[in-house]
């Protein structure tokens, strides 16, 4: 039975507080998901919905009704609030009346059965940046994102919302280097470090067999482990003053290259 709640002092709502913090997200194994279009995606990928936070007066389409309905099937709890308390744990500047508390899911490499396309995240720092490079991985069909010595938490809300709900669609994985190095090489996948201090250009390399695209923190880049692991190296060029791009812009470059090169075939290209 669906229930209202009006008070901010009811213990589920400051659940949803509690779930904004890291700590508690990974004593829980809980997390957050906001907005229509994520919860969407989130019941496509079969995530598991405990509690769906709900308030009709911000709704901003017809098709919210449908989704409740499947969280409810599901047997999601629908719990209806007014408008100025949800406002106050929803973390988004215009909410459209949709936060749910879901379970996470736990994925290995072993979930990727045959690896050709794959995205490396080392240490990436920004939760924005991470969700971009999850949303372009999506973009381009990769077999899979694979975080490694994670600084950020996959379950942050601000990766959620930036991935646009492809963290549930995408095989997304947390693995440390080492053993995301050994399963690489065991699959026999060429691995492409990018790092502005490369000699080869990235449209100059064959990306059509199978690889790994592997980009690393904001400040520091790569470490000297994949680094020194990886097949080959990879700049893009700088016309400017800038010595390097985002790197949630530069992962998509290289991604849509990986994607050129498989429609129409290698050529350098200067």
């Amino acid at each position: 039975m669906d229930s209202i709640i009006s008070s901010a002092q009811n213990p589920k709502i400051k659940a949803i507080s509690h779930l904004k913090n890291r700590r508690d997200r990974d004593e829980t194994g809980l997390f957050l998901i906001e907005g229509y279009r994520e919860l969407k995606r989130a019941m496509e990928g079969k995530v598991v919905v405990e509690q769906l936070f709900i308030c009709p007066e911000l709704f901003l389409g017809s098709n919210e009704p449908q989704l409740i309905q499947e969280v409810r099937a599901s047997g999601g709890e629908i719990i209806s609030c007014p408008a100025p308390l949800f406002e106050k744990f929803s973390y988004r500047d215009r909410p459209d009346g949709l936060v749910a508390i879901a379970k996470q899911m736990r994925r290995t490499l072993q979930d990727i059965a045959a690896p050709n396309f794959l995205v490396i995240a080392e240490s990436i720092e920004k939760p924005g940046n991470l969700g971009t490079i999850l949303r372009s991985s999506d973009g381009v069909g990769a077999d899979g994102v694979i975080v490694c010595d994670r600084c950020t938490d996959i379950y942050n809300p601000n990766v959620v919302r930036a991935s646009v709900g492809t963290l549930f669609t995408l095989p997304v994985i947390e693995a440390g280097s080492a053993e995301t190095l050994q399963w690489l090489k065991d699959h026999k996948v060429q691995i492409v470090a990018a790092t502005p201090a490369a000699s080869a250009v990235f449209t100059e390399v064959d990306l059509t067999g199978p690889v790994a695209i592997v980009v690393g923190t904001e400040q520091l880049g790569l470490s000297n482990l994949w680094m020194e692991q990886a097949d080959i190296q990879v700049k893009i060029p700088m016309r400017g003053v800038a010595d390097s791009l985002n790197v949630a812009t530069a992962t998509t470059l290289l991604l849509y290259e990986v994607v050129r090169q498989r429609s129409y075939g290698h050529s350098i290209r200067r």
